[in-house]
């Protein structure tokens, strides 16, 4: 699997890593079953959340090593 960017878009990232729904939801951005908006980047979606350049790098690090036990 490639390496998940920070500008990935929600969509295209769900359709590769579908466990990023529950992954996401439990760090507080997007609740894709409640109807939220998928549109836009993994980093817009982060900084909608005001998650800061540094948690934004340790999401995407723990997504690319959920991705990678998949």
């Amino acid at each position: 699997m490639k390496k998940i960017p920070k500008e990935i878009s929600i969509e295209e990232l769900i359709e590769i890593l579908p466990e990023s729904v529950k992954f996401l939801k439990d760090k507080g951005i997007r609740c894709i079953v409640c109807g939220e908006s998928i549109w836009g980047t993994l980093e817009e979606a982060a900084k909608e959340k005001n998650f800061s350049e540094e948690e934004i790098a340790k999401l995407i690090k723990e997504l690319n090593a959920l991705a990678s036990t998949n």
